[in-house]
């Protein structure tokens, strides 16, 4: 403290006409009645209450708060509960910074609680659809194409008129995982998923079996992001043993050709009025490739030098397989009409619904086309669903129950007359190597390969009566504009 103060019983009138002395920074007024409270003055003109005492030698001086704010007897009082505490042995200032301290924290759980009531009404709204759109979207870049599309296809919602494929509604049912997209993600438990199971097995066990495979693949990824791993039970609640006995165990296939089927199926496709869809047909039977990769084929795919074809694989990315003397002579046959081996030959008359987009799309690639011209209407560019054209010929030809992936299955079984090396065949087909050497050691170049496969298709075509010379091969592809 100063040694020697200014002292005066303070008053409000006092207070009022105390001000700071020129040529200083600060002036004091000590109140006699209170004597560790005195008024500060500034040159500015702020006036203010302050505290000061001793505490364990040193010097401490508090501010109370301005004149303005603080009446006389509130800023005696408050200096008095002041001394209080230094008499005490409690430094004001650091009980203030304990409090401090203390209100900002409760300010902080206060603010943390909120944010987590914020956060967990927000999961509480959060459903298994709009996670599914994340969820394939983070997923997209390391699936196939069939297995986006099958993702998409399952959770899809019905109602949507269409003419074909409804059994009469004329309208699209709901797929068996939209009964579970507008659900919250945190509802989702076993019992839920259960009942779920066991009212789509009822109708469409198959394909229900493959939603719940990829319903079980989604929880586990729901599992490892911090977003949403918390909504979810620590175990994935798909993965149940009423859940699988619901939907039961896939009957494995058994439709294949037999030897003796050979020479009705063949005269049955070669007679299709489409040579594209005949010409797909008999190469999935003669390459035991899978639909999709056939259908998918490009024409760069077709190498006439070397006699080779590269499959677009699912598994392993591609392949390539011999371009056997058959196949090579039904593909010679085939116009280029665009990058697709087997292209798309559906048409489709225009009307007034569909115009207005056709036209756009001419008018950008600097085209022309009038109303009632006839345009190609496939969205791909090539065959993508030959199914029921493969139906009509195994009807004519008194074939019941063989699919197209039944022609895979056919071209594996058929091998078995031949006593065909296993890997040979597996390697032709895109199987997995089944063993170590296979897998390891054994290297197959196309020309190998080519003395089996070339084996394998003569004896088909032996077996189905079909007549043809190998000269009747094509060294050229013909091209139409």
């Amino acid at each position: 403290m100063a040694t020697q103060k200014s002292r005066v019983r303070l008053t409000a009138g006092r207070v009022a006409d105390f001000g700071c002395p020129a040529g200083k920074s600060q002036a004091f007024l000590w109140d006699t009645e209170t004597p560790t409270l005195a008024l500060r003055a500034t040159p500015t003109g702020r006036k203010t209450y302050v505290f000061e005492s001793r505490l364990n030698g040193a010097t401490i001086r508090i501010n109370i708060g301005t004149a303005a704010d603080w009446s006389l007897d509130a800023a005696r009082s408050r200096a008095s509960s002041l001394k209080m505490l230094v008499d005490g042995g409690t430094d004001p200032r650091e009980l203030e910074r304990q409090q401090q301290a203390e209100k900002e924290a409760k300010e902080a759980a206060a603010a943390k609680a909120a944010e987590q009531a914020r956060q967990d009404a927000a999961a509480a709204a959060l459903t298994v659809g709009e996670v599914w759109a994340v969820y394939l979207e983070a997923r997209k870049a390391y699936w196939g194409e069939a297995h986006y599309r099958d993702h998409i296809k399952l959770a899809r919602a019905g109602g949507k008129a269409i003419k074909r494929g409804t059994d009469g509604r004329g309208v699209t049912i709901a797929m068996p995982l939209h009964a579970l997209m507008g659900l919250p993600l945190r509802s989702l438990d076993a019992l839920t998923i259960e009942a779920w199971a066991a009212r789509e097995a009822k109708t469409r066990p198959t394909s229900a079996r493959l939603a719940w495979r990829l319903l079980k693949v989604f929880l586990n990824w729901c599992a490892e992001q911090p977003e949403y791993a918390p909504l979810l039970p620590s175990t994935n609640v798909a993965a149940t043993r009423k859940t699988r006995e619901a939907l039961g165990k896939p009957k494995a296939k058994t439709d294949a050709l037999l030897r003796e089927q050979l020479p009705a199926w063949f005269a049955a496709v070669r007679n299709l009025a489409n040579p594209a869809i005949s010409t797909a047909l008999q190469v999935m039977l003669l390459t035991g490739a899978r639909p999709g990769e056939v259908l998918s084929m490009r024409w760069e795919d077709v190498n006439q030098q070397w006699r080779g074809l590269t499959i677009r694989d699912k598994v392993e990315g591609e392949r390539v397989i011999p371009l056997t003397p058959y196949v090579q002579s039904l593909l010679s046959k085939l116009p280029r009409r665009n990058e697709w081996v087997f292209a798309s030959t559906r048409t489709v008359k225009m009307d007034g619904k569909n115009m207005a987009r056709r036209e756009r799309r001419a008018h950008a690639k600097g085209e022309s086309m009038a109303l009632g011209e006839v345009v190609e209407a496939s969205a791909t560019g090539h065959i993508t669903e030959p199914r029921s054209h493969h139906a009509c010929a195994c009807q004519t030809a008194g074939i019941d129950g063989l699919t197209l992936h039944g022609l895979r299955r056919s071209f594996k079984s058929l091998t078995e007359w031949l006593e065909i090396p296993a890997g040979v065949v597996a390697q032709i087909m895109g199987h997995k190597p089944s063993a170590t050497a296979e897998k390891h050691y054994t290297v197959r170049p196309l020309d190998l390969l080519r003395i089996h496969h070339e084996r394998i298709e003569a004896w088909m075509l032996e077996q189905a009566g079909v007549p043809f010379e190998m000269s009747a091969v094509s060294a050229t592809l013909r091209a139409i504009a």
